[in-house]
């Protein structure tokens, strides 16, 4: 509840915002994408370089990515729902719980294409 109470005051759920952000109008959106990739770097940084622990004891391990281009194409894909629907999956809910009840479509179309993808998976190249 924390996490969309902040979304939705942040208004990254806001349709017009995510509209902005496409049609490069506006540098919100893009400053609060762009401040969540430096803290994640960050992040990684400090948990590669003092090799970080679990709660249980064990370090933790970040494998090296291998590029591959089927992600160049999702990424093209997601971006073009995100600004059809003007939702990505982690706002999802908090437009839900915000009232824009026509987003239970976008949820049921995420949830369908997680589900095709599921059964494609083996043919797909990975």
């Amino acid at each position: 509840m924390l996490f969309g109470l902040v979304l939705v005051k942040s208004e990254v759920v806001s349709w017009f915002r995510i509209q902005e952000m496409f049609r490069l109008q506006s540098f919100h959106m893009y400053g609060i994408i762009g401040s969540a990739i430096v803290v994640g770097l960050i992040s990684v940084l400090l948990i590669r370089r003092f090799r970080a622990k679990t709660i249980s004891g064990e370090v933790i391990v970040i494998p090296v990515k291998k590029f591959h281009w089927g992600n160049v194409y999702g990424g093209l894909i997601f971006g073009l729902g995100w600004a059809i629907t003007g939702a990505c999956p982690g706002p999802l809910f908090a437009q839900i719980g915000s009232g824009f009840a026509v987003i239970i479509v976008t949820l049921l179309s995420a949830i369908a294409g997680t589900w095709v993808y599921g059964l494609l998976r083996d043919k797909l190249p990975h």
